[in-house]
């Protein structure tokens, strides 16, 4: 089985729909045989790459509340090597459909591990809380990485998901471990997201990547096309970025 990477933040607007799909088509570019999971029901890494969350039916909700069905059946392409586990708006009913039943948070563990689909990652978006969805994930992964908005309040969040985390470590998946802290929407030029990074870089000297993804015009306009930014922008400042990125995940992150 591939490496699975959870990519997770309980506060929305931080780019991990954005990682997703872009670290997901970087990986793919260097040979890598990727499949991104769309686990929030919003649909956004669906809608982003041309399929419509909303009139999709075989999409990772079956995956999740069905213990029988094939994870190749629920596949759509994005290129030759990278596929897609689509999300649909079913998804926001999950906690009240499997209230109460056995392990319900292993429910995308046990799906990863039953597929035959070849991969060498599988990449998990997750919406911007705490909940079902979010526990799936991160039961299911072996890594985490944790996207961080250069700006104070984002900082601020960062404390409860690593308890989350620690708990989830705990309780439900001792193989989960952070891959890396990565620096998003840095707005070069701003005091204020200088002195953010710098406060990532002491809080995590280890741990944060040496990539850090820039604004740029290109990650916001590519989804609109239904594209990665690499595939959209391939010589943009964002493409590169998420090209280095791809090269420090492959080699474990920093270490």
């Amino acid at each position: 089985m591939g490496r699975v990477i959870a990519v997770a933040n309980q506060k929305g607007g931080v780019g991990k729909t954005t990682t997703v799909a872009n670290l997901g088509a970087a990986l793919a570019e260097l040979g890598q045989r990727v499949v991104l999971i769309d686990l929030d029901p919003q649909g956004s890494l669906t809608a982003s790459l041309g399929y419509d969350p909303y009139s999709l039916t075989r999409t990772a909700h079956l995956l999740l509340t069905r213990e029988r069905v094939s994870f190749g059946s629920v596949l759509r392409t994005v290129n030759e090597r990278l596929v897609l586990v689509p999300a649909s708006v079913d998804l926001a009913l999950l906690d009240v459909e499997v209230s109460g039943q056995d392990r319900h948070a292993f429910r995308l563990r046990a799906a990863i591990e039953g597929s035959r689909v070849p991969a060498d990652f599988f990449i998990i978006d997750t919406p911007p809380n705490l909940g079902l969805l979010t526990a799936n994930a991160l039961v299911a992964a072996r890594e985490l990485v944790l996207p961080v908005q250069c700006t104070y309040l984002a900082m601020r969040g960062v404390r409860g998901l690593l308890e989350s985390v620690g708990r989830i470590h705990t309780r439900l998946n001792a193989e989960l471990a952070l891959l890396g802290v990565l620096a998003t929407l840095y707005r070069p030029g701003s005091e204020h997201a200088f002195e953010v990074l710098q406060e990532l870089r002491a809080a995590f000297p280890d741990t944060l990547f040496s990539t850090v993804i820039e604004e740029d015009d290109a990650l916001a306009q590519a989804p609109a096309a239904a594209q990665t930014v690499l595939a959209y922008r391939p010589d943009s400042g964002a493409a590169g970025a998420f090209r280095r990125l791809a090269e420090e995940v492959l080699h474990g992150g920093k270490r």
